[in-house]
């Protein structure tokens, strides 16, 4: 099966992190009722990380992710993280001086082969202009048997959840991301891009034709409002 891998426009969806930057923190606790901490704790575990191992997140935004496995892996360890934003790279860096935040695109990686134990996306592979080029660039700079870790929104796969689920995300989402950050059309468009974004098994056969997988294992989280994905790179 071959998924369909365009995407938005860069340009577009950088300017829209910009604008949104400085209240992105407190409209995602708010509008998530703070259950995305817990996603981004579940990703850490799926990933496996060491002491000492080396980490990219990509698409760190304010670094919430990044900031996890700096946890994980302690001192001894290397976390990097990059956005395409730097709006948003300004803002991760000063909750976390200790990481190495840069700006980069996932779809243009500035890091040589296998340089990473473990790569990471959160939320951002639906925002990215080539979604299996960013797929293929996270797979290029881990070693082998490193991780890809992708943690995205889905589509709940029970049908009396995913009505309520759309509701929510369709009527009330966009009007409570407009009062927190002054940009519902923002919140629009990232309400729409998830509703449209491919997950489950059709998101798996997207990582399988970007880059060569030994084994990519699912995860459905509260009740299917994100999906987890890990592939072990050959």
């Amino acid at each position: 099966m071959t998924v369909d891998s365009s995407g938005p426009d860069p340009r577009r969806i950088q300017s829209m992190f910009a604008s949104i930057a400085k209240r992105y923190d407190r409209a995602n606790t708010i509008l998530s009722g703070g259950i995305h901490h817990r996603w981004r704790k579940a990703a850490v575990r799926l990933a496996d990380p060491k002491p000492g191992d080396r980490i990219l997140d990509c698409a760190t935004g304010t670094g919430d992710l990044a900031i996890a496995f700096h946890k994980a892996v302690g001192e001894r360890g290397v976390v990097v993280g990059t956005d395409f934003t730097p709006e948003m790279i300004e803002l991760a860096r000063a909750k976390s001086p200790s990481i190495r935040f840069e700006v980069a695109d996932v779809t243009n990686l500035p890091y040589p082969d296998a340089s990473f134990d473990v790569a990471s996306i959160a939320f951002g592979i639906r925002n990215v202009g080539d979604p299996k080029k960013g797929i293929a660039e996270l797979a290029r700079v881990v070693r082998s048997g490193g991780r890809v870790i992708i943690l995205e929104f889905g589509q709940p796969p029970n049908a009396a959840v995913r009505t309520l689920y759309n509701l929510y995300s369709s009527r009330i989402l966009p009007l409570l991301g407009g009062a927190i950050t002054g940009k519902q059309d923002a919140y629009q468009y990232l309400e729409s891009s998830a509703a449209r974004f491919p997950c489950g098994e059709e998101f798996v056969a997207m990582m399988r034709e970007s880059a060569k997988f030994g084994a990519i294992d699912v995860q459905c989280l509260t009740l299917g409002v994100a999906y987890l994905y890990r592939g072990v790179k050959l």
